[in-house]
């Protein structure tokens, strides 16, 4: 199934409100807990904007005169 922005919405809505239960474009999902809904999120997230996706590392440098 390919995520929509309004799928991705209805997610974020739903654990602003506290519910645990999304209805999706052909489908409605109970989750078990907030962390899933958090995990199906940021799934739905990266497919929708890949380059909005978490991950990667970052590195900083420092350089010093002494």
């Amino acid at each position: 199934m390919a995520w929509t922005q309004d799928d991705l919405d209805k997610i974020s809505k739903a654990i602003a409100s506290g519910a645990k239960r999304v209805r999706f474009q052909t489908h409605e999902v109970e989750y078990q807990s907030v962390a899933d809904m958090l995990k199906a999120r940021d799934l739905i997230a990266a497919e929708v904007n890949p380059s909005s996706a978490r991950g990667g590392a970052m590195y900083a440098q420092y350089e010093s005169d002494y």
